[in-house]
């Protein structure tokens, strides 16, 4: 189904009469992930942020709500009292978008949950799985939309490798290799001045229970079992720091085991001097391999055994009808990470309008909170496995 015109869903957001009304929990005026959410749920007018808090500081919240252009009668000080005063209007937000320290993300997602409210969450979801589930039961009992911001699993290329596998163009999945590798604490950051983002990320007890694998590796995690179509079943994995003395976690290391015996690599580490951001992804099956890379997002190499090396473009006219919706523009002109956050904004907004005219709620395939429990167990397992020395299960969800 297409991400904006297909299905039907022009007609139902016509029907439904407006944008959803979004309210923003962190992303003040000098945060650059609040700028692309904001930025992203209101790419495609599937959403218009209208209220939020802003900062942790109630006085900085409201001055900083005004600043961006919001109604200061809408810039809160607290979540709670969001909650609250937006329940009482007329016109009050259907979502709220998380994108605030991790160790807030659980307590937030949960308040907006019980108020009935569809969650976008920056990951990771919780601290832990037992919280995740959490989650994932209240989002049913509520009948709630809950997307994560796994954007690089809304590339239309990435999008397209899961097609790929789904249609069994590789064949039998033999292999998965992924790693995302970055620099950012490639130095002593806990050594000099702290901001308040480095206080809260170099804090065990705030980032998570391993500090890589909250940053990034629950990205490279995710996009690995989103193109593959499998769960991690066993781990067995490398927990450590790769800076002398340090003592957060900033790289993982491990051998995988998917649902079905399929075989995989991990790797990620934030302390990889000269690293950029280099997410990367490559599918064996018994007929050919793929390989994506987020260095050049818009391209997907394909090389069937026996045959030339093929580069799938994004607005290529033989893809399918729904991997060309998840672009905006024709081959050749750049997009990029706002326009892989929409895809996941416009997908949760489809469902929501869907369930509220009583329509067949469409198949998307925006990250959902049952991923983000399963992220969460797979996190669990490496821990577990470096403290144990061996393979260690992947837990599942219980049944709710």
């Amino acid at each position: 189904m297409s991400a904006f015109t297909g299905g039907g869903m022009t007609g139902a957001r016509e029907r439904f009469g407006r944008p959803l009304r979004l309210g923003i929990i962190g992303g003040g005026p000098d945060s650059w992930i609040g700028r692309m959410h904001r930025g992203a749920a209101e790419h495609d007018g599937w959403w218009h942020a209208v209220a939020g808090v802003f900062s942790s500081d109630a006085a900085r919240s409201r001055i900083g709500g005004a600043a961006m252009g919001f109604d200061p009668a809408r810039s809160y000080g607290d979540v709670s009292e969001m909650l609250a005063r937006e329940k009482q209007r007329a016109d009050g937000i259907d979502a709220v978008a998380i994108m605030t320290p991790n160790d807030t993300h659980y307590p937030y997602a949960a308040a907006a949950l019980d108020a009935g409210l569809d969650v976008v969450c920056d990951k990771p979801v919780t601290h832990d799985f037992a919280q995740a589930c959490d989650l994932v039961a209240r989002t049913r009992k509520q009948g709630c939309v809950f997307a994560i911001a796994h954007a690089y699993s809304a590339y239309p290329m990435t999008r397209y490798a899961r097609t790929l596998v789904r249609d069994g163009t590789l064949g039998a999945i033999r292999l998965v290799q992924v790693e995302y590798i970055q620099s950012g604490l490639a130095t002593r950051l806990e050594d000099g001045p702290q901001s308040n983002r480095l206080r809260w990320v170099l804090d065990p007890q705030r980032s998570g229970l391993a500090l890589v694998m909250g940053a990034i590796g629950c990205h490279a995690q995710h996009l690995a079992c989103f193109a593959s179509g499998m769960n991690i079943a066993r781990v067995v994995a490398d927990v450590r720091a790769l800076l002398p003395g340090r003592k957060l976690i900033d790289y993982v290391s491990a051998l995988l085991e998917f649902e079905g015996g399929t075989r995989g690599t991990f790797t990620v580490t934030q302390a990889a001097a000269g690293g950029e951001n280099d997410i990367r992804l490559r599918i064996y099956g018994e007929k050919g391999m793929l390989d994506w890379s987020h260095r050049e997002a818009s391209y997907l190499h394909l090389a069937m055994q026996g045959e030339a090396v093929r580069i799938v473009g994004r607005g290529d006219p033989f893809l399918p009808p729904d991997i060309i919706a998840a672009g905006r523009s024709p081959r050749g002109h750049p997009e990029g990470l706002r326009e892989a956050f929409a895809n996941i904004y416009a997908e949760a907004a489809q469902e929501r309008i869907a369930r509220a005219l009583g329509d067949p709620v469409p198949e998307l395939p925006y990250p959902r909170i049952e991923e983000g429990a399963h992220t969460m167990a797979f996190i669990e397992a490496c821990v577990a496995s470096q403290a144990k020395g061996e393979w260690v299960g992947v837990a599942k969800l219980p049944q709710l």
